[in-house]
């Protein structure tokens, strides 16, 4: 290729990795919905985006450190603090069974659908034993069940992406250098655990490393975010030297170690690494895709959606229900969970790498391993996608509707605040620093959080989970500011704080961005201030006429969801809502009444 064409391959894959990602966003679909069928178009209308052609023969170890960094990310969101009692029993069966069945029947059918051996059709099941953290993670998102059920499947999606790319590799080199698979030997076993063995040593070099550079040299947030990125690919890519596909486990190992262990200095916020793992899942996808031709695909087609509707049908639910037996789930988490298991970026890499190798090496039926595989991630993540918010709802494993709010602050005025959310009908949570203040939240009957919920809500890939909007109501404005800017990505839905007094000295309050609640006149001290007057917050139906002298604060829809008024919007109340109000303290009759109808709900 000359250098022009070098030049357009490589804007050409950028452009359509971030455009498909861009649109499936806007579309509410998981990115790999477009990002396959988009790059197997450009594959098939142009040469130019071709890997071989633009990368070479080394793009099968670009993969591998991509995917390496992909898995470290997915590594870093999962706190193994929330793996405990039964989830961690039933995420290890999952993987065993998963692994296991899912492996021995595709071997079994792959030979009689599409006339491959043996061999090739064992290569074929364990390719497609992987799920991964970069599909299963979006369709959780849309789907929103039940955080049992999500953090189950999050935990085994990311989890059996190292597993299954070392068996991978075992059965690959099995192949290549016998041109049989012997699973009945113990030197398998052998040589898987010597490969994890190698991964974990990888891993504690890692985190080593990260120590070094995070909490000893406390790096910034561009120096930290580069010693990351720099640490996982030369732990992946030597221990990937010393044994192939071990780095997997080594990236996995050292996110797990660094969100975990106390004391790492981790950035709050990772917006260059969340963007370059974005980037990174777009340009695999569209760059493997393109190297499928149409012609590959038509004689496999029927027999691909045969093996798809084994794979969903038969093995998913059969292993999701051996696994959570007697594990005290309800039927209808065990059937959402024997309904999620598409196949991912790992399936997509080692496809492409084993594939090429075998190929190369004239292996019969080999070629038909990569259309195939694309096939089957194309096939499961539309499935998914389509039906799995459906079935979660027929299955009763989605969250409740409407608001569930963690209301941040331990003033007397925020405690009350909190009780006349809760009487209108909403989930509230509630935090506090001190220990009196979370005494008082206590005693007031509301759901207190953990101690060490909003140093958990700025790490790193951590979520608050169920938690639909935050309101920041401390007696500290520049707090208010600056958690309001820490939690905006960790939340699934906005983030609010009080206003600073108009006059106040706050270093960052009165210059910070993000919605203020109730407007410029109702700022922390005069809400204060109001409710020392004796004012208080009356809930009433939206088609009672609103007394005088009173602020409307929030809206509680008819379906359960709050709209809180803000500086930037005004609410109107439709008839069948819910608003909350707040006296202004100056009529002692009207605000007491307001107390009594409060908390007698």
């Amino acid at each position: 290729m000359t250098d022009d064409e070098i030049l357009l391959g490589l804007g050409l894959t950028v452009v359509l990795a971030t455009a498909s990602q861009i649109l499936a966003s806007k579309l509410r679909v998981p990115a790999l919905i477009l990002l396959l069928p988009v790059g197997f178009a450009a594959g098939a209308l142009t040469d130019v985006i071709h890997p071989d052609k633009l990368v070479g023969e080394e793009f099968s170890a670009l993969v591998s450190m991509s995917v390496a960094v992909i898995l470290y990310d997915a590594g870093l969101g999962l706190n193994l603090r929330k793996l405990t009692g039964h989830t961690r029993w039933i995420v290890g069966r999952l993987l065993l069974l998963g692994v296991l069945v899912t492996f021995l029947v595709t071997a079994a059918v792959a030979p009689a659908m599409f006339d491959m051996p043996l061999r090739v059709a064992c290569m074929l099941g364990v390719i497609l034993v992987v799920s991964g953290p970069t599909v299963v993670g979006p369709l959780l998102e849309f789907v929103r069940p039940k955080d049992k059920v999500r953090r189950i499947l999050i935990w085994e999606g990311t989890l059996t992406d190292p597993i299954g790319g070392i068996l991978g590799a075992l059965v690959f080199h099995a192949i290549a250098t016998t041109h049989q698979i012997d699973i009945g030997r113990g030197y398998q076993l052998g040589q898987f655990a010597i490969s994890m063995a190698v991964g974990l040593v990888g891993g504690a070099v890692g985190t080593a490393l990260l120590w070094l550079t995070l909490r000893t040299l406390r790096l910034g947030e561009t120096l930290g975010t580069l010693a990351q990125l720099a640490t996982v690919i030369a732990v992946s890519a030597g221990c990937d030297i010393v044994r192939d596909d071990t780095g997997l486990i080594a990236a996995i190992v050292t996110g797990l170690a660094v969100t975990n262990i106390r004391g790492f200095d981790m950035p709050a916020r990772r917006p260059f690494f969340e963007t370059l793992v974005q980037l990174i899942i777009g340009l695999l996808f569209i760059s493997i895709s393109s190297t499928v031709t149409p012609a590959s695909l038509v004689p496999v087609l029927l027999p691909a959606l045969g093996l798809i509707a084994i794979l969903v049908l038969l093995v998913r639910p059969l292993v999701a229900f051996a696994a959570t037996s007697g594990s005290g789930l309800s039927f209808g988490e065990r059937g959402f969970i024997g309904w999620m298991a598409p196949r991912g970026i790992v399936a997509a890499s080692t496809a492409s790498a084993f594939a090429a190798s075998l190929v190369d090496q004239g292996v019969d039926g080999a070629a038909r391993i990569l259309p195939v595989t694309f096939l089957v991630i194309v096939g499961t993540v539309l499935l998914y996608a389509l039906t799995a918010a459906p079935m979660a709802r027929r299955l009763g494993v989605v969250e409740p509707a409407g608001t569930r709010i963690l209301l941040v602050g331990g003033e007397p005025w925020v405690i009350e605040m909190g009780r006349a959310l809760r009487s209108a009908g909403l989930d509230v949570l509630m935090w506090a620093g001190l220990e009196e203040a979370r005494q008082r939240i206590k005693g007031a009957g509301i759901e207190l959080a953990k101690g060490d919920l909003l140093a958990t809500a700025t790490n790193p890939g951590a979520r608050l989970e169920g938690v639909t909007a935050v309101f920041l109501a401390t007696d500290d404005d520049d707090f208010n500011a600056l958690a309001s800017v820490m939690m905006q990505d960790n939340v699934e839905g906005p983030v609010y704080r009080v206003g600073p007094p108009h006059e106040g000295h706050g270093v960052v309050a009165p210059y910070t961005g993000g919605d203020i609640l109730f407007g410029g006149s109702l700022v922390r001290h005069v809400l204060a201030a109001r409710y020392e007057r004796g004012a208080r917050f009356v809930v009433q139906p939206a088609s009672a006429p609103v007394p005088s002298e009173h602020d409307t604060l929030f809206v509680v829809r008819a379906n359960r969801r709050l709209e809180p008024v803000t500086e930037k919007q005004r609410i109107v109340p439709q008839e069948g809502d819910t608003v909350v109000l707040l006296g202004s303290g100056t009529s002692g009759a009207s605000d007491t009444s307001g107390t009594s109808g409060t908390s007698g709900q």
